[in-house]
């Protein structure tokens, strides 16, 4: 009888440990990361992104459990082992500078990606542009503008008019798109000084 309980006490100690172990190991083709769901609330866990390829992303939490997908249009942010994204009108744009003014690259294309609320289908209308392509949101007006050589100027003009210094990096760019991030820095910086 004493050898039935020891065995016993042996398997059940291993399963406690076997459990643990798998909590604390990332799942494979997975990353460690965090999202931001539309209520707020964070979950920590592991991502496996496929946000290029369909502006999705599966969540497991460090608990363990199922896997459950994500669209962009069901989160407002993640973060990958160090990288975030944001999420507007369900495409994912990586975050390259943020405050007042966030500076996005975008990811994904989720215009005529179907969703679910409940048994009703919802056809995405995405964003502006394309991946690859830059933008500039302002937080507080929610106002996302797409940053080309056509409107840099304009979007230039909206974003920083009423700060010299971001202005005068803008310009300095030299229709540089990706150059913006440093004034969008300057901008979000003005106000710490």
């Amino acid at each position: 009888m004493k050898s039935f309980r020891s065995v016993s006490l042996v398997l059940a100690l291993s399963l406690v440990l076997m459990q643990a172990q798998a909590q604390t190991e990332v799942p494979k083709g997975f990353k460690k990361g965090t999202i931001t769901l539309a209520d707020s609330s964070l979950l920590t866990g592991f991502i496996k992104e496929s946000i290029s390829h369909n502006s999705s992303l599966q969540f497991i939490g460090t608990a363990g459990g199922k896997k459950k997908q994500y669209n962009g249009s069901d989160i407002i942010a993640a973060e990958i082992e160090g990288i975030n994204y944001r999420c507007i009108n369900g495409d994912f744009f990586k975050v390259i500078c943020q405050g007042e003014l966030f500076f996005l690259q975008k990811e994904s294309d989720a215009s005529g990606k179907i969703s679910y609320n409940g048994n009703e289908a919802v056809f995405s209308n995405g964003t502006d542009g394309k991946p690859g392509d830059y933008f500039i949101y302002a937080v507080a007006a929610k106002n996302l503008q797409l940053v080309s050589k056509k409107n840099f100027d304009e979007v230039v003009s909206a974003s920083f008019g009423e700060y010299p210094a971001a202005m005068d990096k803008a310009r300095a760019a030299s229709g540089d798109i990706a150059e913006l991030k440093d004034a969008v820095v300057i901008y979000n910086n003005r106000n710490s000084k």
